[in-house]
């Protein structure tokens, strides 16, 4: 073998550093999708926790208005009742006048 076959402990050194390095790399870039992954996971649940909060307050809206507008047709027909009992007792209050002798 000559020398140009063999590796001299300068280069043998040089393979182990770049070696090391790379492993370095590696582990910092894994180390850094982990975080990216984290923190994507963290978002959604916070979005998805947010979502719920916000489909449950409309659900609870929707309830609150039907139970508004159900009071309000009540209140309305009641008084619709209330003018139509009155505008009965009128009319017959006029016929009663009208069927008395004088």
């Amino acid at each position: 073998m000559t020398g140009q076959d063999r590796q001299s402990p300068e280069e043998a050194r040089q393979v182990e550093k770049r070696a090391l390095q790379e492993a370095e790399r590696l582990a910092k870039e894994q180390a850094r999708k982990k975080a990216y992954l984290a923190r994507e996971q963290a978002i959604e649940k916070t979005l998805k926790a947010k979502q719920t909060e916000r489909s449950e307050k409309r659900a609870i809206e929707e309830i609150e208005q039907s139970t508004r507008d159900r009071a309000r047709r009540d209140a309305f027909l009641a008084k619709e009742g209330m003018m139509a009992k009155a505008k009965e007792d009128r009319k017959l209050k006029e016929e009663e006048k009208k069927q008395q002798p004088e």
